[in-house]
């Protein structure tokens, strides 16, 4: 018998979720530890290290535990860990409607077909713009969907030339989500309809209900 493998686990819990198209469903997530990225404005900071270890069954059990027949692996970085993709197979396997939210700076092509992949492109106020792997974009699927996380009006006019020059609505759903406390949602949504881009906006909606600090929700 193989050895099961280990994770580093920063949380698991329950909640409704927050962002990408299947924003308000219910949703278990597994958080786990481990970036090898310092975006400047990371709401998630204190999981790019430490965690705790876990076995795979363990959970994956944990998962199961909570009801959900949606779950999210997130991070950090997920694919930092080799026994992410395993994770992410069994919990196929188990008849689960994955999601894999993912930096962008590490290789798709190991990601199981039947997840669906939220991938980041890191715009330049992030200051890992030059961390974005591109040759990824060929690997999306028509049910994945490419999130940008935008802190300004530099930001805007980047993303809106990736939008064109990579054709990224022909490749998948594309979200663009303000940065909290430094750009305002109203004013990121008055510039995309100002130019009339085929994009979604997206507010975190787990910040709304719970508040910008919450860890679990």
């Amino acid at each position: 018998m193989e050895p099961d493998p280990i994770l580093m686990v920063a949380e698991i819990f329950a909640s409704i979720q927050g962002e990408s198209t299947a924003m308000g469903l219910p949703c278990a997530f597994v958080r786990l530890a481990g970036c090898d990225l310092a975006c400047t404005w990371c709401d998630t900071a204190w999981a790019r290290s430490g965690g705790t270890p876990m076995v795979l069954s363990a959970v994956l059990e944990a998962v199961e535990a909570l009801g959900l027949r949606l779950v999210e692996v997130t991070g950090g970085e997920p694919l930092l860990q080799e026994a992410c993709l395993d994770l992410l197979s069994q919990l196929l396997a188990r008849g689960h409607a994955v999601l894999l939210e993912t930096s962008g700076s590490r290789d798709l092509t190991p990601v199981p077909s039947g997840v669906r992949v939220i991938m980041d492109l890191k715009p330049p106020s992030s200051g890992e713009e030059g961390r974005n792997l591109w040759s990824n974009l060929t690997r999306l699927k028509p049910t994945d969907e490419v999130k940008i996380v935008l802190a300004d009006r530099a930001d805007y006019a980047w993303a809106r030339d990736v939008l064109e020059r990579h054709d990224l609505v022909r490749r998948a759903e594309v979200l663009f989500s303000p940065v909290e406390g430094r750009l305002p949602a109203s004013e990121l949504a008055a510039w995309i309809l100002a130019d009339r881009l085929p994009v979604r906006l997206q507010i975190q909606l787990h910040k709304v209900l719970w508040g910008p600090l919450a860890r679990g929700r």
